[in-house]
């Protein structure tokens, strides 16, 4: 007995909504006055705006369409398998793992719910394909310093060791001493095509020649880069599955490929090694559960929009719109490098870059990258504040301001630079905060981290409340909030940036837990 299924999908119908309904969609418009601007250009990280407003629409219609796809079963819903087979296909090709002169295609993939995802599934499988082989303990995941911070959360949920290895002031890595720490004991070795916090292209090649050598899988994570590095310039180094010996790679559709969060893809060279990263069980009364990702039930929303746009723009959209952003990358690190007390970190490859103080001029010339980009938010435009960093070998890693540019930033680039040079120009010489300082004037504070002797802090919840509050963050008292952050952060960021750096990981970590948990709250 067979039963017939009835094709159910609803393209074109628009029902409108009852006055309650309206109501709710008006009190969600309120909360959404509440964001950054998402388009625009306005905020220079964590949005990706192509500037073209067809491929929102597209987006938001091929999630409407999908809208009540359960992305879990693909033999129920075959769609799901068939958007997920062009998608792996194009990333594929775009990060040269075509088929070879024999015809072999040995590089196969899934789509994720986003970059960390992606991450964690290659340490995930990285780890099991390891132990596979024999080993045995406790295995290593290295990588530089500067490699992202999904990997810090995949070695702690997976069990690795995470061996960073410290890079230069220039955010480069030294392939020698990286190359060194390989031994059997290493799960994966990590590099970035480019490293987010500077845009450092490390050094795949080279890396990846001596992974094989020892056996060692080599993941690139071009999280970041995959959707934008194939046509950016033909003067850089091998860095995807044309280089021999790199395993894996992840590439984020949310990204530069200008898809709604959230969505990657992770490619893995060879089927048996893909394999190691699915979950299955039969093990229980139920259905058998068959999961190449670590979501069961999961949207096939995002997928659908990155279909779509995959569609639409294919290689000579990605190629315009890289273009674009190329462009504007050039015009922006150049009136960057013409502000006296200024300097791009580095040698950034891709859309993105980071800001420091240009130490080589005197300090009344010199400007804090953190204070200038506290003046630049009060002009109308976001950067991103990231705090020092002092690494295991003792070298500190300055304080820096990231940039992520996008096809959109073109069209604002006057005014952009205007108010970059006008902040410049109204903090040069201000002197940075003394960490010490700060801590000094807030009580309690300084007799906690006496207490601590440098090592770990237990806070209850209304502890760490009670520090954040003296602190004037988390919306409690001490200070004078932003709007723009839901009233939970201070007008200046660049005091609270300073203490982060300064405070001890494990206490800074246990306060910036409390505080995204009292937000939710």
């Amino acid at each position: 007995m067979t039963t017939d299924v009835t094709t159910d999908v609803t393209t074109d119908v628009t029902t409108e909504l009852t006055p309650e309904s309206e109501l709710i969609i008006d009190r969600l418009r309120q909360l959404r006055t509440l964001d950054a601007p998402t388009h625009g250009g306005h905020v220079l990280s964590y949005v990706y705006d192509s500037g073209l407003a067809e491929l929102d629409e597209l987006a938001a219609t091929a999630i409407r369409i999908m809208q009540p796809v359960n992305g879990l079963d693909p033999t129920t819903f075959p769609s799901v398998a068939a958007m997920e087979r062009d998608v792996i296909g194009f990333t594929k090709r775009m990060l040269g793992a075509g088929p070879d002169a024999a015809g072999s295609d040995e590089v196969v993939g899934s789509v994720t719910s986003g970059g960390t995802e992606s991450c964690l599934l290659a340490v995930k499988t990285a780890r099991d394909v390891w132990r596979a082989a024999g080993g045995e303990g406790i295995p290593r995941l290295v990588a530089p310093v500067t490699v992202h911070a999904a990997f810090h959360k995949a070695a702690h949920y997976f069990g690795l060791e995470l061996d960073l290895v410290s890079v230069g002031l220039d955010g480069r890595v030294d392939t020698a001493e990286l190359i060194d720490r390989l031994a059997p004991d290493v799960a994966l070795v990590v590099v970035s095509a480019p490293a987010y916090p500077h845009a450092t292209l490390d050094p795949v090649g080279a890396v990846a020649a001596a992974a094989s050598a020892l056996g060692i899988a080599c993941h690139v994570d071009a999280c970041i880069g995959g959707w934008v590095l194939p046509w950016w310039s033909d003067d850089l180094p091998a860095w995807n599955f044309e280089v021999p010996g790199v395993t894996s790679m992840s590439a984020d559709l949310h990204k530069f490929g200008y898809a709604p969060k959230g969505v990657s893809v992770l490619l893995h060279r060879g089927r048996d090694r893909q394999r190691a990263q699915f979950f299955a069980t039969k093990r229980w009364p139920g259905y058998p559960v068959v999961n190449p990702t670590m979501l069961g039930s999961k949207s096939a929303g995002a997928l659908a929009a990155a279909w779509a746009i995959v569609h639409r723009l294919g290689e000579p959209g990605f190629a315009a719109l890289s273009a674009s952003c190329k462009r504007a990358t050039d015009a922006l690190t150049d009136a960057i490098r013409a502000i006296d007390g200024l300097a791009v970190l580095g040698a950034p490859v891709g859309p993105l870059f980071a800001v420091a103080a240009d130490e080589s001029v005197p300090s009344e010339r010199r400007i804090d990258p953190h204070v200038w980009a506290d003046r630049v938010r009060q002009l109308g435009w976001l950067l991103q504040q990231q705090p020092g960093l002092t690494q295991a070998n003792g070298v500190r890693l300055p304080p820096t301001t990231h940039l992520t540019i996008t096809p959109v930033t073109e069209s604002v680039l006057e005014p952009l630079v205007a108010a970059l040079v006008q902040a410049a120009d109204e903090v040069r010489g201000v002197a940075s905060i003394d960490p010490m300082q700060v801590l000094g004037a807030i009580g309690g504070v300084a007799e906690l981290l006496a207490g601590s002797g440098g090592g770990e802090i237990a806070l209850s919840s209304d502890q760490a409340f009670g520090v954040l509050s003296q602190l004037g963050i988390g919306g409690g008292a001490g200070g004078e909030t932003s709007a723009s952050s839901g009233g939970v952060l201070p007008d200046q960021l660049a005091p609270l940036l300073t203490l982060i750096e300064a405070l001890p990981a494990p206490l800074t970590e246990r306060l910036l837990i409390e505080l995204l948990a009292r937000l939710v709250e």
